[in-house]
């Protein structure tokens, strides 16, 4: 009797410990996920575009900012590519050419930044497949040119910095670029509108 209660007890033993092995090599797995992020930078001008061109997988998004936003034109203004684990965060800062100037090259650059506290895979109520992000954050410190008094020999142009910030939480679903916002940046009534898409990559 004692034998059989021994062999018993030990039977037990093994099934659970070979259960939590399975559940870790499981989570170990889940944990190995990584995440590719798009972040598209879209200027809404009513000025003149010399190249407008757009990725094709953003024409759904165009066609929704046309329909929506009183914009003639739209230009792609920057594009950030990152690679994140799934149930991590993403923090990233940058200088770059002016996000709103088509026609200054001699315009100051823009410092932007660009995080999300965590961002990771689950499904909605229909069991797709989605990704949540929290603590969506985007801003950039945009120069914009002071008026200039009128001269025989005018001084250079001066430019004062002015931020303009987004800050959200959202899901979407998996690989589908969404509009995470809109930013009206200069005195021309340029914006600036950000896409978001985020997919699981195995690369």
């Amino acid at each position: 009797m004692h034998r059989k209660v021994l062999s018993l007890i030990l039977l037990t033993l093994f099934l659970v410990c070979g259960a939590q092995a399975q559940s870790t090599q499981t989570e170990t797995k889940d944990d190995d996920t990584n995440l590719e992020t798009q972040l598209y930078m879209i200027l809404g001008t009513n000025q003149d575009v010399t190249d407008s061109k757009i990725p094709s997988a953003l024409d759904p998004v165009i066609k929704q900012l046309r329909a929506s936003l009183p914009f003639k034109n739209y230009r792609l203004s920057g594009t950030l590519i990152n690679r994140v684990k799934n149930e991590g965060k993403l923090e990233l800062g940058w200088i770059s050419a002016t996000l709103t100037s088509l026609t200054d090259p001699a315009q100051p650059t823009t410092r932007s930044s660009f995080r999300m506290r965590q961002i990771k895979l689950a499904r909605n109520n229909e069991g797709q497949s989605i990704v949540q992000v929290a603590g969506f954050m985007f801003s950039a410190s945009i120069p914009i040119q002071s008026v200039a008094v009128a001269a025989n020999n005018p001084p250079p142009p001066i430019f004062n910095y002015e931020g303009a910030s987004l800050s959200t939480d959202i899901s979407m679903r998996e690989g589908e670029p969404v509009i995470v916002g809109t930013l009206n940046v200069g005195p021309t009534g340029d914006a600036i509108i950000l896409v978001l898409a985020a997919k699981r990559t195995n690369k």
